[in-house]
């Protein structure tokens, strides 16, 4: 299993941006995919989530992202991309996609998927860079 981060790059405040996670070798019906960013000098945040069983899915965001970014599934492409709308300078960080499979049945909050520590995920990218100028 691999996960690759693209799409980072450099945009003026307010603009847009969608970065993507693709997803090769993953084959699994149950776990959580989670984005984090990672800022110089700043604790790494969890930014957005999605949770997804068999027959439901869920996604959460960071109350600093809500309203601005959103969150979708490519089946087809096998990727997790992140929406990122009004974009600020506070933005600029190394983003990273993170997977957690779900063995077993139980709940799990999307928010606590973003509490956790890389070490706690099966897999993590390399990440991608996303630069906001103002």
């Amino acid at each position: 299993v691999q996960l690759v981060e693209s799409g980072g790059g450099l945009v003026q405040a307010g603009g847009s941006l969608t970065i993507s996670c693709a997803r090769f070798g993953f084959n699994f019906n149950n776990y959580a995919i989670a984005w984090f960013r990672q800022a110089p000098g700043k604790d790494r945040e969890g930014v957005s989530c999605i949770v997804r069983r068999q027959y439901d899915s869920r996604t959460c965001f960071a109350d600093s992202v809500k309203g601005r970014f959103t969150l979708s599934e490519d089946s087809a492409k096998n990727t997790v991309n992140l929406q990122m709308n009004g974009l600020k300078p506070e933005d600029t960080a190394v983003y990273y996609c993170h997977a957690l499979l779900l063995l077993g049945g139980g709940d799990v909050a999307c928010e606590s998927i973003l509490a956790r520590f890389p070490e706690e995920f099966d897999y993590g990218g390399q990440g991608t860079q996303v630069t906001v100028s103002s």
